[in-house]
């Protein structure tokens, strides 16, 4: 995988998503001058000796505390050791890697007042490995996720604790490891390396990334449910969609016709079938997952948008040697981002477990009771489906918004704050169980058309069947389902499903 380029304040999406799956990260050197300009313009406000918050005044309802020159560096290094407060377990390791590269392009823009060094040291842990243990708890969203980049800015002072290829070292240790020394902070650095939203973007960025993948690995088991209970391709006529004008409804719609093109099961009952409709997680697809594409599609635009920019406070700007106090750190934008992603995931699962329930139901499918030859002597599929409605309803717990929360911090000074960090966490966790219901689904969607035989889906849903088909046997008599829904499921988490699909263009998010 090639290094990703930083650009300050021009990365696209799928740059961070490389960066996200491993990519390595360096900057791009145009914005050098930028960085060195920045911590120039600090030492010029610094000697006009007037008070500047975080600069030489204290932090927060303390902000009115006049700090001392000679205890500035103690001052930068006591807001990190005092801030680093999380707890719970340590976030994903790919999810902080991305963290460090949103905090890298945000400092490397010139509005923050660190030095040349420090973007350095964060760079060089970047590419070396080195990704600090963050605790997963203790953000609300504003003044910035302070607890979690107070936990970053202390691995690279030394203290703490540093994954490095999978193991968890002392920051020091890690540190000398790699050749590097810890940093000592210069006047506002302390400050503007934990203020900032990088931590609550970097969860709902990786969040997005797996709900696109999610959601286009959706269609695919939804246009193979729809060919195991012989349902219609009809709802997705463009002739339908072009009249309600919704991008993300025509464009779903087109993939699911796209993808049912050339099957025998579809042609075998064009003529004479009773049924005048099919239920509504068949023919609603595209109403559906047409609004949750153009959901997911506003949350990337959001979050594209917040990756890159500036979440510091204060702002430094050089031309005019002022530092300016604002609130690019409430992070409104990226909870209410979070929130829709929730939305989206949440309602990507529940048409699947929709479908899932419709195939083992006879009265509704036409096919055999729980997807078993022989019902009675055997459960087939009864609690795969059950286990897909748990996931489902969990789901729903999460999905409630968390950007309608807030509470006051810091003695009222922060008297409303967005609740990003949370809302944004609590994603991944959701895009894991809405991808076990779908890989549910491409079981139940594969057997059910197994019922079918010797009729054929089109060629590319069996591609996936096959995919399926080589790990997975068809179920006959009950066996141990774990490993099934297991293999299954990677398929799903792991793209495969997707690649099998490769000869019809699925819509993307961003």
């Amino acid at each position: 995988m090639n290094d990703v380029v930083l650009r300050p304040g021009e990365v696209s999406l799928a740059e961070w998503a490389a960066i996200y799956r491993g990519a390595t990260a360096r900057l791009d050197a145009s914005s050098a001058p930028l960085i060195a300009e920045s911590a120039a313009a600090v030492e010029r406000i610094l000697a006009k000796g007037e008070p500047v918050y975080g600069i030489n005044t204290g932090f927060g309802k303390l902000a009115s505390v006049r700090i001392a020159a000679a205890d500035l560096a103690t001052l930068q290094r006591n807001i990190v050791l005092s801030h680093a407060a999380g707890v719970g377990e340590a976030s994903p390791v790919p999810v902080i890697r991305l963290m460090l590269a949103l905090k890298l392009a945000s400092l490397a823009q010139g509005a923050s007042g660190v030095r040349p060094a420090t973007v350095a040291l964060l760079e060089d842990m970047l590419t070396k490995g080195l990704t600090p243990v963050i605790p997963g708890q203790g953000s609300v969203g504003a003044s910035g996720d302070l607890a979690p980049l107070a936990h970053m800015a202390a691995a690279m002072i030394g203290v703490g604790e540093i994954f490095v290829g999978g193991t968890r070292l002392p920051a020091g240790e890690a540190l000398a490891q790699a050749g590097l020394a810890p940093l000592s902070l210069g006047p506002k650095e302390g400050l503007a390396l934990l203020n900032g939203t990088q931590f609550s973007t970097a969860n709902a960025l990786a969040a997005l990334f797996g709900a696109e993948r999610l959601f286009q690995t959706a269609l695919v088991t939804g246009a193979l449910s729809t060919e195991a209970a012989k349902g219609s391709d009809t709802p997705f006529d463009p002739r339908i969609h072009a009249l309600r004008r919704h991008a993300g409804q025509i464009e779903t719609a087109d993939a699911l016709r796209a993808l049912m093109e050339g099957s025998a099961i579809r042609a075998s009952h064009l003529q004479g079938d009773e049924r005048v409709q099919d239920p509504y997680c068949l023919r609603c697809q595209p109403q559906v997952m047409g609004a949750a594409l153009d959901v997911l599609r506003q949350a990337a635009a959001t979050l594209a948008t917040e990756a890159n920019g500036v979440t510091d406070n204060p702002l430094i700007f050089p031309e005019s040697d002022e530092a300016l106090s604002g609130g690019n750190f409430h992070a409104e934008p990226v909870a209410f981002a979070a929130d829709m992603i929730a939305l989206a995931v949440c309602e990507i699962g529940s048409l699947a477990e929709r479908r899932i329930a419709m195939l083992v139901d006879p009265a509704l499918s036409g096919l055999p009771a729980f997807l078993t030859p022989k019902p009675g002597l055997n459960s087939g599929f009864m609690i795969p489906q059950v286990t897909a409605a748990a996931l489902v309803s969990e789901n729903k717990q999460k999905a409630y918004p968390a950007s309608v929360d807030s509470i006051p911090t810091s003695a009222n000074q922060e008297d409303h704050v967005s609740m990003a960090a949370h809302g944004a966490r609590r994603l991944l966790g959701m895009v894991d169980n809405a991808t076990a219901v779908i890989g549910i689904e491409l079981l139940a969607a594969a057997q059910g058309c197994d019922f079918h035989a010797p009729l054929t889906s089109s060629p590319v849903l069996e591609a996936t069947r096959a995919l399926l088909r080589a790990q997975v046997p068809h179920l006959t008599d009950d066996r141990h389902f774990h490993p099934d829904m297991e293999a299954a499921i990677a398929l799903v988490r792991s793209g495969a499903v997707l690649d099998a699909a490769g000869a019809v263009h699925l819509p993307s998010v961003s």
